[in-house]
């Protein structure tokens, strides 16, 4: 088991670790809500607004809940600190419309999110990304991607999002592996659980709560508890249908309700 204090922490913890909402209320409400009692804290790991059609909503929840924000590229854009001439024109409309959704309130909070990487107060060997911690906006997609992180982080674990798929990559000397949870079904919740061997590194993603795209339609999010050195993957059925109307409903483009189902 992993040494609680090389993790900078030696009590009983639980972080509910959230990614890749996308403005999707119904898929954070049902996340919520199949987490609620699991969890101490909740660590953010960006793209909160962009491409669902429940951006203030969204960040009417998670503002109050979350202990660490970390900025993603689409809350850059759709607050309008990035240009959106670098996104494909179904993600650059949604991007526009949210900026014109947004309250004033929410407006200013989601710009005053910090770039990551961050480490939560309460777990100094953890580091909390949006992309690759090494660049905000570089996706981790293989061993490839992963090696430099894995070699030049200075925590154990590192928690990042941007690429939709739940999973990571872990390393222990020379051995290196791809981690995916492995599910049965895809209409009831299932959960998987990475027990976290001594001396070993991981990057690990919670998945997208909002717009999965490893082929599983349903919100996918994480819990790490530190006291058990482990991390249980979640994947939970939503209401796609209202999610998907919404979408609609607001005149942003279709693919965008497709896609939810499609779950790529």
């Amino acid at each position: 088991m992993l040494n609680l204090r090389a993790l900078g922490s030696t009590t009983s913890m639980r972080a509910l670790i959230l990614s890749d909402i996308h403005g999707n209320l119904e898929a954070l409400s049902a996340v919520l809500r199949d987490a609620e009692g699991h969890y101490d804290v909740l660590w953010n790991l960006g793209d909160v607004v962009g491409y669902g059609a429940s951006p203030n909503e969204v960040l009417d929840l998670i503002h109050p809940l979350a202990e660490i924000n970390v900025r993603g590229n689409h809350d850059r854009v759709c607050t309008g600190q990035t240009s959106p001439l670098g996104f494909n024109p179904v993600a650059r409309t949604a991007a526009l419309w949210t900026l014109k959704e947004l309250t004033p309130d929410n407006l200013a909070w989601l710009r005053s999110v910090p770039q990551g990487p961050l480490t939560p107060s309460a777990a100094s060997g953890v580091t909390c990304a949006h992309g690759s911690p090494l660049h905000e906006d570089a996706y981790i997609l293989n061993m490839r991607d992963a090696w430099a992180p894995l070699q030049q982080m200075p925590t154990a674990i590192t928690f990042f999002g941007h690429t939709h798929i739940q999973g990571g990559f872990s390393q222990k000397e020379q051995d290196w592996h791809e981690v995916r949870p492995r599910y049965f079904t895809r209409n009831d919740k299932e959960h998987w659980i990475l027990d976290l061997g001594p001396g070993t590194r991981h990057l690990i993603n919670p998945g997208s709560v909002g717009q999965p795209r490893d082929t599983d339609w349903r919100a996918a999010y994480a819990i790490y508890d530190l006291e058990a050195c482990r991390i249980v993957f979640h994947r939970i059925p939503y209401d796609v249908t209202t999610a998907q109307g919404r979408i609609l409903m607001a005149g942003l483009p279709e693919r965008l309700a497709e896609r939810l189902r499609e779950g790529r």
